[in-house]
């Protein structure tokens, strides 16, 4: 069940505790902007008093702050009074950029990094490579300078314009 299927004030409860969680690699982003929050409620029939439950997908398989992402929604639910806390992983269907919240990708901007564009969704004939904007001077004429950046789901870029370099989130 995603957000829009919340069904009890219970199971919402939980995920808005889990949606306030950062991603530690990217400080302005919440799980739930990145769209690796997927599923979160509140189930009353395990244990003494329920469990919170909660659902989270990485951005790819390896993800390193994966742990520490689980670590800090049990930090997030105990501290809001929830003894028994599940964080579960799930690698289907895969993480896609298609499921980062608009708000999300301005934060993005605003941090100095380019959100992904286009969508990773697509099908039909293949898809052109095609201009990164600079997240600080919006100019379109950047280059790749490594296909990753400061983590694997993000790309290094230089702007021609500004001369500064800046990470572009691959669209995934």
């Amino acid at each position: 069940m995603e957000n829009d299927a919340m069904t009890t004030d219970a199971d919402r409860r939980v995920w808005d505790i889990a949606a306030t969680v950062c991603d530690p690699e990217i400080p302005v982003l919440t799980i739930e902007d990145l769209g690796i929050l997927r599923d979160a409620g509140f189930d009353t029939t395990t244990g003494d008093g329920g469990t919170a439950r909660v659902t989270i997908t990485p951005t790819y398989s390896g993800c390193p702050a994966m742990d520490t992402i689980r670590d800090d929604v049990v930090t997030a639910l105990t501290a809001n009074g929830y003894r028994d806390v599940r964080v579960d992983f799930s690698l289907s269907p895969a993480w896609t950029t298609d499921w980062m919240s608009e708000d999300g990708k301005a934060k993005l901007t605003e941090y100095g990094i380019a959100p992904p564009s286009g969508r990773a969704a697509a099908s039909g004939p293949i898809r052109l490579a095609l201009s990164v904007k600079c997240p600080r001077c919006s100019s379109l004429r950047t280059r790749e300078i490594t296909r990753f950046g400061s983590t694997s789901c993000k790309a290094l870029y230089v702007c021609n314009d500004c001369q500064e370099p800046f990470d572009y989130f691959k669209v995934l």
